[in-house]
């Protein structure tokens, strides 16, 4: 699953791979994979990408078109 909005919210804040990887504890390459669709996210670390990003997993699964539904 190619998550685009995972890859936007990363860039609209202004952060590279680097950073995301560091923040999840997992390498760049890693979360490379999970950004392009190649590797499958974990759920733990998609919650808590949704958390940091103040937005919810739906609105990064594509689901919904409300950043913040809260």
């Amino acid at each position: 699953m190619y998550l685009k909005r995972l890859r936007s919210q990363r860039i609209k804040a202004v952060l590279k791979q680097t950073d995301i990887a560091e923040i999840l504890g997992i390498q760049q390459t890693v979360y490379s994979r999970y950004e392009r669709g190649f590797q499958t996210i974990p759920l733990n670390f998609l919650i808590k990408l949704a958390d940091f990003y103040n937005t919810s997993t739906d609105y990064i699964l594509n689901l919904t078109n409300e950043i913040n539904p809260h």
